[in-house]
């Protein structure tokens, strides 16, 4: 399925190397409280807006102004900087792996932090994409067209951006099921990565190789990322959906060694929880991410988001432990096959 949309145009590259901003928030005075969201690639606008709406709240209930900095990379690089000491108040990544990383290396976070909030503590899914340059002329229509010669696919290194490992996955599954086992879909997963000319770190990186620096022919992408470069590029790229891929469950966590140390613990707790309100359902759903919970929001954007066959990362992988070591640990699937060209 192909969709084109007419959107009023955002600056998309403008969030792109700024990696640490204050996330379009007024200036308050110094004795504010100020969190720090560390999250991955795609969510800069998502975040942009709801700080904003966080704020707003966060004054109305407790007469205390509230600034919130965000900083965006690569899901798999941000969580090393968290362990890595960078100050962060809540982590909003792209995959739970990248989550797990911060109490096995530290103990940043419990165990069972996945159960603290609604829905695995994922607010809102999205999936995964193809974005072709438009009238598609090289005729892509599913995954096994991206292992076709000569088509250039545009994808995140899967080693620091969670986004890439959706899109791994996605594509291995296909391939699995429409050829017959995992070592017909390992044959098409190396033949798809020597048709990659380049890694990016991150989502946005290879989002922006894409659409300005026109590198490759097709882009997976997040399907939030997609719509964002038609909002921009709407007469050069098209969006395809496949035939099959993969529920995107992106989750958030407080970092409570952080969070305890700074004495922030209740706004952060606050910040997660507004995620899942009516007005932080809606948010997402503007900023096209499939809301979660909210049954109003899904169906006000029902429409946005065509229904797709998806499969889960438990159904197909076994959970993100399995797969990591299966696929994207040192000398796995994933290091075996990737030849740079």
């Amino acid at each position: 399925m192909t969709l084109r949309r007419d959107f009023i145009k955002i600056p998309l590259a403008a969030a792109v190397f700024g990696g640490l901003s204050l996330g379009a928030l007024p200036s308050f005075g110094q004795q504010q409280l100020t969190l720090l969201n560390v999250s991955y690639d795609p969510t800069r606008e998502l975040y942009a807006e709801f700080n904003q709406a966080f704020a707003r709240h966060w004054k109305a209930k407790t007469g205390q102004d509230v600034g919130i900095k965000q900083s965006h990379g690569g899901s798999g690089k941000q969580a090393r900087s968290v362990i890595d000491g960078l100050d962060a108040d809540v982590v909003t990544l792209a995959l739970a792996g990248d989550i797990d990383a911060l109490h096995n290396n530290g103990n940043w976070i419990p165990k069972d932090w996945q159960k603290r909030l609604p829905h695995n503590s994922s607010p809102y899914s999205s999936t995964i994409v193809l974005v072709v340059r438009q009238g598609n002329p090289k005729g892509i229509k599913d995954w096994d067209d991206l292992a076709r010669p000569g088509v250039g696919v545009i994808t995140p290194n899967p080693k620091t951006s969670g986004g890439a490992r959706w899109n791994y996955l996605a594509a291995w599954e296909f391939a699995k099921r429409k050829y017959g086992g995992d070592a017909q879909a390992r044959e098409f997963i190396g033949k798809l990565y020597a048709n990659v000319p380049v890694l990016d770190t991150g989502a946005r990186g290879s989002s922006i190789g894409f659409a300005q620096r026109g590198q490759g022919d097709v882009f997976i992408s997040w399907e939030n990322e997609a719509y964002l470069l038609e909002k921009e590029f709407g007469a050069k790229v098209d969006v395809v959906y496949p035939s099959l891929s993969i529920l995107a469950e992106p989750p958030v966590a407080v970092v409570d060694r952080n969070v305890d140390r700074k004495g922030t613990r209740v706004a952060a707790e606050e910040y997660l929880k507004y995620l899942y309100t009516e007005e932080g359902q809606d948010i997402a759903g503007r900023n096209f991410y499939r809301p979660a919970v909210s049954q109003k929001a899904q169906a006000r954007y029902a429409k946005q988001f065509p229904k797709l066959k998806l499969f889960t990362i438990e159904q197909a992988f076994g959970g993100w432990a399995k797969a990591d070591k299966d696929h994207f640990a040192d000398g796995a699937s994933f290091d075996q096959l990737y030849t740079r060209r």
